[in-house]
């Protein structure tokens, strides 16, 4: 019975030397890498969001100038619909990513 104690006693002991003495240290500020991702990610970001927005005006405009100029043709309308419809749905989808990588660097900081 003894033996059991002393044993509980020293193990408790030894853990808890061992854990204060290898414990981590914390500071205060963002870690170099977390800092870095994020800054990448806002850039990231931006450049998407300004190279989508001038492709889907294009892509929006020359669907607009093909079923202007059709000339009746139901074909040259349809693919002109197509191209307005898919450039836009584009767009969207681009500013939801603009929207997940906001998510993902708030969640990093």
């Amino acid at each position: 019975m003894k033996r059991k104690k002393f044993l509980l006693i020293y193990t408790i002991f030894v853990s808890t030397v061992f854990f204060f003495m290898f414990g981590n240290i914390a500071f205060a500020a963002d870690p170099k890498l977390v800092t870095t991702l994020t800054g990448a990610f806002t850039k990231l970001e931006g450049y998407i969001v300004k190279i989508a927005t001038s492709f889907a005006a294009v892509a929006v405009a020359t669907g607009l100038l093909m079923r202007k100029f059709s000339l009746g043709d139901e074909k040259k309308i349809y693919r002109a619909n197509n191209l307005i419809k898919g450039s836009i749905t584009s767009y969207v989808l681009i500013i939801c990513i603009d929207l997940i990588l906001s998510l993902i660097s708030t969640i990093l900081t």
